[in-house]
């Protein structure tokens, strides 16, 4: 993982001081009302690793290396389905290694599937609501025998795969084929990434002038965006955003963070030396998005876990909020953005996107069923209630706190 590192001017280092105490001086204030520890689903096994998750208003589905892929009752934590996948799947693996961070409209995802939930040997259609699997197609191929990382990401009915073995789009309710990545030469290398709407090609060939590109595709459709000419190879660290497209970019010369215009090129964040990442510590987390023209992100400074606040059309930093994990709102939540403090007696608050400052919205338990999250993913429901998933078993598994 690259670390990003630009040198700020001392006017935006005030400001960005100014915003972080302000951020915590907002925080200090106590909430009236606190939440309980309604229900707790224990992790499958302390060595259990969370793959991803969905959440619906009726249920949360959990694909965990340990614990397959489940889903639970919200209103009691009871297990709803337990997804078995037939014999000859069982012959390619069935621990999950990647699960697509939305649904479809038509609560349809993908999950990816393997022997050791890091490499992937093939893709599922799975409907939320039922853990059905409507289709599945293969991650591998006599060309391409060895299993490998792969990510899946869905934009409409389309979604995509980005893997070595494999990079393109399958229509979300049959499997079938939309469109797949094409070389530009005979002879290349290429690494690609992905996110929500966009895929990103690094590549490298020798039987073309220009040896070193950076190309953007469009991921329900296979169309190029745009394609830049390198120098060297690119390597894409972290992307933050598909719309418009933020994505860490790792060159011999710098480390940048940019967003990303239609020609490739564009500007710097002000990121300073926080690292930014897509989630809380995880890769089955996705909590950094965009609000307006705010991006707002999970990220570390100096060892510390820290939520930071961008304008995508200035670059500069508006604000930073020490010691809190970014929440992801359910499906029928406004555009709040929540966090969990992670300093003191926990706390849900809800933070202004514009200028950071954050209030009080409801105490979490000290003691007994207490706040264990320091990596994976928070929800907050529509109805307040608090959704902790823990990326890692020691921390334990799921618990909703309303």
């Amino acid at each position: 993982m690259g670390r990003i590192a630009l040198v700020l001017v001392v006017l935006a280092a005030l400001v960005g001081a100014a915003a972080v105490l302000l951020a915590q001086e907002d925080a200090a204030t106590v909430a009236s009302s606190n939440l309980r520890q309604a229900w707790q689903i224990p992790a499958p096994a302390a060595d259990d690793t969370l793959t991803g998750s969905w959440l619906t208003g009726e249920l949360l589905v959990r694909a965990s290396s340990r614990g397959g892929l489940r889903a639970y009752d919200l209103t009691d934590g009871g297990q709803l389905w337990n997804t078995t996948p037939s014999a000859d799947a069982a012959e390619r693996g069935t621990v999950p290694c990647a699960m697509s961070p939305t649904l479809s409209a038509r609560g349809i995802g993908t999950v990816a599937f393997g022997k050791d939930g890091s490499t992937c040997t093939w893709l599922a259609g799975v409907r939320a609501a039922t853990g059905k699997i409507l289709w599945s197609m293969p991650l591998t191929s006599t060309k391409h025998p060895a299993a490998a990382t792969a990510a899946t990401y869905l934009q409409g009915d389309v979604a995509t795969v980005v893997s070595e073995n494999f990079l393109g789009g399958v229509d979300i309710r049959t499997g079938d084929r939309v469109w797949g990545y094409k070389a530009r030469g005979h002879y290349c290398n290429a690494y690609d990434w992905g996110t929500d709407g966009t895929v990103l090609v690094g590549d490298f060939c020798l039987d073309r002038k220009t040896r070193f590109a950076l190309t953007a595709y469009d991921g329900r459709t296979g169309r190029k965006i745009w394609q830049k000419p390198e120098n060297a190879h690119s390597e894409v660290t972290h992307i933050l955003s598909g719309s418009p497209l933020v994505a860490a970019v790792h060159t011999a010369r710098q480390d940048a963070v940019r967003v990303l215009d239609t020609s490739g090129t564009g500007r710097k964040l002000a990121v300073g030396d926080d690292e930014l990442t897509s989630g809380n510590d995880t890769a089955a987390d996705h909590s950094a998005r965009i609000y307006g023209h705010v991006l707002v992100t999970p990220a570390s400074a100096a060892g510390r876990t820290v939520i930071d606040g961008f304008d995508v059309t200035t670059g500069a930093r508006l604000w930073t909020h020490d010691s809190a994990v970014l929440a992801v709102p359910a499906p029928g939540a406004d555009d709040t953005v929540y966090a969990v403090t992670t300093s003191g007696s926990p706390q849900l608050i809800a933070i202004d996107p514009r200028t950071g400052h954050s209030r009080p919205v409801a105490g979490l338990p000290a003691g007994t069923g207490t706040w264990h999250l320091t990596s994976g993913t928070v929800y907050v429901r529509p109805n307040g209630g608090v959704l902790e998933l823990n990326a890692l078993g020691t921390n334990g598994g799921v618990r909703l706190y309303q």
